[in-house]
C-alpha cells in the first residue's frame, strides 16, 4: 500500500508538471511571458502532495528536504547573478524544487536509475544539456534549406528584415563601415538601430537568431528526469 500511494503521488507531481510547464512553454512562444499563477499553482500543489506523503507513508528520510530551501535560495542567487535571465525561469525552478522535494520514481521509471543530486538540479542540468542541442537543430534546418555558412548557421537562420522586426529574433549581423559583419547580439536588446541600418543600406534579408525561451527547454528537462533521469550523472556513471 505505502508504494502504491507513493507511486500515485509521484504520477500527480508528473502531470502537474508536464500541464503546468507544458502551458507555461506555450504562452512563453507566444507572448514570451509565462504568468506567476504557474507557479503559485506548482508550489502550492507541490507542498499538498508532500503534506500528503507525509500524513500516509512518511518520508524515509526527512533531512532530504534540507536542500527544498537550499535550492530555491541557489535558483534565487543565480538569477541575481544573470547565469539564469529569465524571471520565469527562475521561478518555475524554486516552484519545481517544492514539487519535486525527492527523485522522482514511477515503476521502471527513470530508467538510468536515480540520481543522488537533488531533483531540481537535475532538471536544471538536464534542461541545459538539451538547450545545447538545438545549434544542431539549426544546423540541420539550414543544410535542408541549403543555408550553409558558419556560424550564422549552428545560430539562427535567414529571414527577411521586414519580418524580423516583427518575430522574437534577434539580427545576428551588423553594419559596420558600411559592410555586413557578423554580431552574436545587438548591443541593446531592442535591435531597432540595427533593422534601420540595415533599411537604410538597402539589406532585405540578414541571418537571424531566434529567441528561444529556457523554459522550453526546462519543460523538457522535467520529462527527461522522470524518463531516463539525470544525464551528468549517467555519463559519469559510464565513464567511471
Amino acid at each position: 500500500m505505502e508504494n502504491d500511494i507513493t507511486l500515485y503521488l509521484n504520477i500527480s507531481r508528473f502531470i502537474l508538471g508536464i500541464i503546468i510547464l507544458g502551458y507555461a512553454s506555450y504562452t512563453d512562444i507566444k507572448t514570451r511571458r509565462a504568468s506567476n499563477i504557474n507557479w503559485v499553482i506548482i508550489g502550492a500543489f507541490g507542498a499538498i502532495l508532500l503534506l500528503l506523503q507525509y500524513l500516509t507513508v512518511g518520508i524515509e528520510n526527512p533531512m532530504v528536504l534540507i536542500f527544498m530551501p537550499i535550492m530555491i535560495g541557489l535558483v534565487y542567487l543565480l538569477f541575481q547573478l544573470r547565469l539564469i535571465f529569465g524571471g520565469a525561469d527562475a521561478k518555475a525552478l524554486m516552484a519545481i524544487a517544492i514539487l519535486l522535494p525527492f527523485q522522482p520514481s514511477i515503476n521502471q521509471f527513470p530508467v538510468w536509475g536515480q540520481s543522488y543530486m537533488p531533483a531540481v538540479w537535475t532538471v536544471f542540468s538536464n534542461s541545459i544539456i538539451l538547450f545545447l542541442f538545438i545549434p544542431l537543430g539549426l544546423l540541420t534546418y539550414n543544410i535542408i534549406k541549403r543555408d550553409i555558412k558558419l556560424p550564422y548557421a549552428l545560430l539562427g537562420y535567414k529571414m527577411q528584415v521586414s519580418k524580423a522586426r516583427e518575430k522574437f529574433v534577434w539580427p545576428l549581423q551588423k553594419i559596420v563601415d558600411g559592410k555586413t559583419k557578423f554580431s552574436y547580439m545587438p548591443k541593446n536588446f531592442d535591435a531597432t538601430e540595427e533593422y534601420d541600418e540595415f533599411k537604410k543600406h538597402k539589406i532585405t534579408e540578414i541571418w537571424v537568431t531566434p529567441k528561444i525561451p529556457f523554459m522550453i527547454p526546462l519543460f523538457g528537462g522535467f520529462i527527461f528526469t522522470f524518463v531516463f533521469g539525470d544525464i551528468m550523472y549517467y555519463f559519469m556513471q559510464v565513464l567511471i
